[in-house]
């Protein structure tokens, strides 16, 4: 979607000057916690995260004991299918009696109403639980992509879609209760999901997450928007035990804590990106007489890279550049969405209403449903009315003054 080198190291330098003074400011916090102790105010590369976690816990006073009572995944599930309806009306119906590859699989038919008729839209799978011999993280995929070139009658084949996640199932009779960064994986994954059930296309290959690398985070990132937002929180973050929502003040302090140390990991992030991108501007003569580490600390010192944080991928182990092609010159995809998914979520607050049903239709036309039918940017323009903007992301990661 960048469509060019200088538009890809333009976003990234507009986001290097107030990241670099926001890690600035965040290192000084450190050394002065570090001298309230007693130890040095010199804040190395091994020390940051150390003090960072004590500070967060000072500032924030944020134990995930009190928290996760209020993030059972039984409400959690409630609150995405809660989203998804009122987004695009999407309606989840268990299917018990469909047999999955393992007992803990949950499949869904997934309906809504087409001109005044219940039409099933896709089949959806949930593996939310960790398990010998199951793959780590979180994932989405398909068993079966949506498609309409089957037949001459443009007969419809719906998607068969599957959410991954491994988060730590309970003891029978209990409920599985989820960290605040457990809940946004799970919309994470969902938001792919709905990328891949939404999808709207002749041709398989065009459809679903069959996108360009900077277009296909914006589905998942943007989905997050949600379950941060306090509406969503007040409404399902309730005590498994007592139902009661959870309290003000704890919500006030995890949304406040969402900005906490955004400056760390944006400097950490962009400054692999920018150097991505100097890498591949290199000539052939000069790649040939390249001395890696002189080149790495040349770049940083041109970036005025701030005291105390290291690249978050040193040159030598920077294996998306150089296990393959898929991400040389393309680092800087995860902050292209971050810009698109914060821009795109700053539509629904324009619009007075996270659930604005003119805006979500949008959304659904031109982020979940086109594939790769149309130019990314060109339904992007189509769903926001301009090209987009970088001023929400930085106010969502705190980086405005």
């Amino acid at each position: 979607m960048a469509k060019t080198p200088e538009a890809v190291t333009e976003l990234l330098e507009r986001v290097w000057t107030p990241a670099k003074a926001a890690a600035n400011r965040e290192r000084e916090m450190l050394a002065e916690y570090a001298k309230s102790i007693g130890e040095s105010e010199v804040i190395r590369p091994s020390d940051w995260r150390f003090y960072s976690e004590k500070v967060r816990a000072a500032k924030f006073d944020i134990d995930e004991n009190l928290v996760k009572p209020y993030f059972s995944l039984d409400r959690m599930l409630e609150a995405l299918f809660d989203v998804a309806f009122q987004l695009y009306g999407l309606k989840f119906v268990a299917r018990p009696d469909l047999k999955a590859y393992h007992e803990d699989v949950v499949v869904y038919e997934v309906h809504e109403e087409v001109d005044g008729q219940d039409t099933i839209r896709a089949i959806f799978l949930h593996d939310n639980f960790a398990r010998q011999y199951k793959s780590g993280g979180a994932w989405m995929s398909e068993f079966r992509s949506q498609s309409r070139n089957v037949d001459d009658l443009d007969t419809n084949v719906i998607p068969i879609v599957i959410n991954n996640n491994n988060f730590t199932k309970a003891a029978d009779g209990e409920p599985t209760l989820l960290s605040f960064d457990d809940c946004i994986t799970l919309f994470h994954e969902f938001g792919h999901g709905c990328h891949g059930m939404l999808s709207d296309s002749k041709y398989q290959r065009l459809a679903s997450t069959n996108v360009l690398r900077d277009f296909v985070e914006l589905p998942s990132q943007l989905m997050e928007h949600w379950i941060r937002h306090p509406q969503v929180l007040s409404k399902h973050a309730r005590h498994y035990q007592t139902n009661e929502p959870i309290p003000a003040e704890l919500l006030a302090k995890l949304m406040a804590a969402r900005t906490f140390q955004q400056g760390f990991a944006t400097v950490e992030y962009s400054v692999c990106a920018l150097i991505d991108q100097a890498l591949h501007t290199l000539s052939a003569k000069e790649i040939a007489t390249l001395d890696l580490t002189a080149f790495e600390a040349a770049q940083l010192a041109k970036l005025e890279m701030p005291e105390g944080i290291v690249m978050r991928h040193r040159i030598p182990h920077f294996t998306h550049l150089f296990a393959g092609s898929g991400y040389a010159a393309g680092y800087y995809v995860y902050l292209w969405a971050e810009v698109l998914d914060a821009d795109a979520f700053d539509a629904f607050l324009e619009a007075g209403d996270i659930f604005d049903k003119a805006t979500a239709a949008k959304a659904r036309k031109y982020i979940y449903s086109s594939g790769s039918t149309i130019d990314h940017m060109e339904g992007y323009r189509a769903f926001r009315g301009r090209d987009p903007r970088i001023e929400p992301m930085l106010k969502k990661k705190g980086l405005l003054n």
